[in-house]
C-alpha cells in the first residue's frame, strides 16, 4: 500500500542542470529518512544524499556543493537538484524512505523503480 514513484530523469548534457521528484503515497503514517541512490552499469548502488524529517541533510563527496535535496513534508516529497552535471553522473537514479505505515508499529525502507539519468553530449 506504499508507492514511492520517481521522475525528472532524462538527457542531459554536460555542465547542465536537472531536478528529479519522488512522491511517497499510500497507507503512510509519517516518513523518517528520504534519500536518492545511484547505480550505474556495472556498479553498486551508492547513496547521493539523504534528508531528515527534520531537514538535516547529508551528501555523497561526489555531488557536494552542486547537490541540493529537500522535501515537501505535507505533500511526502523530496527533491534533487542537480547543476554541472558530469558524465559519471550518468546512472538510474533511486527513491528511497524509511517510513511507517498506518496502524502499523514499526518503519521500514521502501524503494521507487527508479529513473534514468544520462549526462552526454
Amino acid at each position: 500500500q506504499v508507492q514511492l514513484v520517481e521522475s525528472g530523469g532524462g538527457l542531459v548534457q554536460p555542465g547542465g542542470s536537472l531536478r528529479l521528484s519522488c512522491v511517497a503515497s499510500g497507507s503512510i503514517f509519517s516518513i523518517n529518512t528520504m534519500g536518492w541512490y545511484r547505480q550505474a552499469p556495472g556498479k553498486q548502488r551508492e547513496l547521493v544524499a539523504v534528508i531528515t524529517s527534520a531537514g538535516t541533510t547529508n551528501y555523497a563527496d561526489s555531488v557536494k556543493g552542486r547537490s541540493t535535496i529537500s522535501r515537501d513534508n505535507a505533500k511526502n516529497t523530496v527533491y534533487l537538484e542537480m547543476n554541472s552535471l558530469k558524465v559519471e553522473d550518468t546512472a538510474v537514479y533511486y527513491c528511497n524512505a524509511f517510513l511507517r505505515q498506518i496502524r502499523e508499529f514499526r518503519s521500514r525502507g521502501y524503494w521507487g523503480q527508479g529513473t534514468q539519468v544520462t549526462v552526454s553530449s
